[in-house]
C-alpha cells in the first residue's frame, strides 16, 4: 500500500498546504496568532507521523534508491522531477520532520509578533529542507538547496536579536556566494552528460582534470554550509541573533547540508579529486576542531559558545567523510544525526533560561540547578552527550570517526582526539558556572520551573540520544548498504585502497 502513494511528494509539500490554511485564518491578532501556532504544530506533527512510513517501508538490505518518483519535468532536456531516498538521505528526512514540530513548540511563547508570518516561514523551510534531501535531479537539488536560505534569512532578519539584519545578510551572502560556483559546475556537468539525473551522473566517469575543478566548485558551497574553517564566521553571528527555534533548525538540519553534499556528490562523482584534496580537508578540519574549541572557551555568551562547538563537531564530520573508510563515513553520518539532536537541544537549553531572564551572559546565572532541578538534569544529559559520554549518541559517532581517521592517518586521529578533551573542558566549564554555586541574583531565584511544553521538547530528543547511544545498530543498519556502495565506488577508482593503507 505504501508503494502506491507518492510519499516523498506528500512529505515534501504537505507543509505548503499548511501555508494555505494559515493564510485563510481571520480574526484579531491574538486569534490569528493562537490559530497559526496550533495549525503549524498539527501540520508539522502529522508530517512527522507520515514520514515514519518511510522507516517502516524501508528495506535496509536493498542497494540503491527506494520510494522513487519520476515524472518528465522539462521535456527534451534531461531535466526531470525525480525523488527517492537511500540510507544516506532518509535519516536526514526524518531528522527534519522530527525537529520541525519541536521548533514550533519552542517558539510558542518566544514569538509574539507577526506569528502567522513566522509560522509560514517555518513551513516553507521544512518543505525546502526535505525537498533537498529527497531530490534525485541535480537541478531540483539546487533549487531546494538555495531556497532554504530565504525562510531562514527572514527568520533571523525579522525575529532575531539586536544585530539581526547584519547576521541575516552575512548568513545569506556567505552561503549564496559559494552556491553560485556550484551552479557553474552543475552547468558544466549538464553540458557534458546531457542530464541532471543524480544516479546517472554518479555512474558517469568525469575526467581527472574536470573532477579537479568540479570538486572545487562544489566544495566552495558545501564548505560554507558545514561550515569549515575559515568560512565559518557567519555561523556564530547567525546563531546568536536567531530566535531559539531558528538556531535549533540551523544547527540541527541546515549544517548537515554540506556533509550530505559531500556524500551525495563529491565522493561518488569526483573520487580522484576527493583523494587529491583529502589532506587539505584534514588540515582545515583539524584546525576547526582545535581552534574553535579554544575560541569557545573564551566566550561569555552561552549561545555563541555552543555555536563554536558546532563548528568543532562538524570538523569531526568532514574528517570522517574523507577518510574513505567504512568506519569513518558511518561515523560522520552518525555524528551528523547525533549533533542534529544534541545541538538542537542545547540551543533550546539556552532558550529556556533566556525566555526567563532575557540574557545569554554566563555571568548572569549561577545556582540554576537549585531553582530548576529538572532543567539541570536535561542540560547535564545533553552536555554529556555533546562531549561524547559512552551510552549517548555522541560517543558512537566520534569513536567511529577516530577509528576511520586512525586508518587514514595516525596524526589526524591524534589531533582530532584533542577535540574530545577541549569539548569536555568548555562544556563542563559552562555547566559549572550556570548550574552550580550559590544563588546570588534575585532574578535567578525567581525563575519559574520548567513547563510541560518544555518537557515535551526535551524528552523525545533525550530518548533518541539514549537509544542511539545504547543501540547504535538501529541507525547504522539503515545506512550500511548505502555507505558500502560509496566505498565500493571509491575502491573501483583506487581511492579507498590508498586511503586505507
Amino acid at each position: 500500500m505504501i508503494d502506491n502513494w507518492p510519499l516523498l511528494t506528500i512529505i515534501t509539500f504537505l507543509p505548503l498546504a499548511g501555508v494555505i490554511f494559515l493564510l485563510m485564518i481571520r480574526g484579531d491578532d491574538e486569534i490569528v496568532a493562537n490559530n497559526a501556532r496550533s495549525v503549524t504544530l498539527w501540520i508539522t506533527g502529522f508530517n512527522f507521523i507520515v514520514s515514519l512510513s518511510l522507516l517502516l517501508g524501508f528495506d535496509s538490505n536493498v542497494a540503491g534508491y527506494q520510494f522513487e518518483e519520476f515524472a518528465e519535468w522539462l521535456p527534451n532536456t534531461g531535466i526531470n522531477y525525480h525523488m527517492g531516498v537511500d540510507g544516506i538521505s532518509m535519516p536526514f528526512v526524518l531528522l527534519s520532520t522530527f525537529l520541525t514540530p519541536l521548533a514550533v513548540l519552542a517558539s510558542w511563547r518566544a514569538i509574539s509578533h507577526r506569528v502567522r508570518e513566522y509560522m509560514i516561514a517555518f513551513l516553507v523551510l521544512e518543505t525546502m529542507m526535505i525537498g533537498m534531501f529527497v531530490s534525485l535531479d541535480m537541478l531540483m537539488f539546487y533549487l531546494f538547496f538555495e531556497a532554504v536560505l530565504i525562510p531562514m534569512f527572514l527568520i533571523i532578519g525579522i525575529w532575531g536579536g539586536a544585530r539581526r539584519v547584519y547576521a541575516a545578510f552575512k548568513f545569506f551572502l556567505f552561503t549564496l556566494l559559494g552556491s553560485v560556483l556550484m551552479l557553474v559546475c552543475m552547468l558544466a556537468m549538464y553540458v557534458q552528460t546531457g542530464t541532471t539525473d543524480i544516479p546517472m551522473l554518479t555512474a558517469h566517469s568525469f575526467g581527472t582534470g574536470m573532477q579537479f575543478w568540479l570538486f572545487l566548485g562544489f566544495f566552495a558551497s558545501f564548505a560554507v554550509k558545514v561550515p569549515m574553517w575559515p568560512v565559518h564566521t557567519w555561523l556564530p553571528d547567525a546563531h546568536v541573533e536567531a530566535p531559539t527555534a531558528g538556531s535549533m533548525i540551523l544547527a540541527g538540519v541546515l549544517l548537515k547540508m554540506g556533509g550530505y553534499g559531500f556524500l551525495r556528490f563529491s565522493l561518488p562523482m569526483f573520487p580522484h579529486a576527493s583523494e587529491l584534496f583529502a589532506p587539505v580537508i584534514f588540515a582545515l578540519s583539524v584546525i576547526a576542531v582545535i581552534y574553535t574549541s579554544l575560541v569557545a572557551l573564551a566566550q561569555s555568551d552561552m549561545k555563541k559558545m555552543i555555536a563554536y562547538s558546532s563548528v568543532a563537531h562538524m570538523g569531526f564530520v568532514t574528517i570522517g567523510i574523507f577518510t574513505f573508510t567504512e568506519q569513518g563515513i558511518a561515523g560522520a553520518m552518525f555524528q551528523m544525526i547525533s549533533h542534529g539532536l544534541v545541538s538542537a537541544a542545547l540551543f533550546f537549553c539556552v532558550g529556556v533560561v533566556y525566555d526567563r531572564l532575557h540574557t545569554r551572559e554566563i555571568d548572569a546565572y549561577g545556582g540554576v540547578a537549585k531553582v530548576m532541578p529538572r532543567y539541570a538534569v536535561f542540560f547535564m544529559f545533553m552536555m554529556l552527550a555533546s562531549v561524547g559520554l559512552p551510552g549517548t549518541s555522541g560517543f558512537v559517532g566520534e569513536m567511529l570517526v577516530l577509528v576511520g581517521a586512525w586508518k587514514a592517518s595516525t596524526w589526524v586521529a591524534f589531533f582530532t582526539a584533542t577535540g574530545l578533551v577541549l569539548g569536555a573542558t568548555y562544556m563542563l566549564w559552562l555547566y559549572r558556572r550556570v548550574m552550580f554555586g550559590k544563588v546570588t541574583k534575585a532574578e535567578v531565584q525567581s525563575m519559574e520551573p520548567m513547563q510541560l511544553r518544555e518537557l515535551g521538547i526535551f524528552v523525545p530528543i533525550s530518548i533518541l540520544v539514549l537509544v542511539f547511544g545504547i543501540y547504535p545498530a538501529f541507525l547504522l543498519d539503515v545506512m550500511a548498504v548505502s555507505i558500502q556502495i560509496i566505498i565500493d565506488e571509491l575502491s573501483v577508482s583506487g581511492v579507498a585502497l590508498v586511503a586505507s593503507n
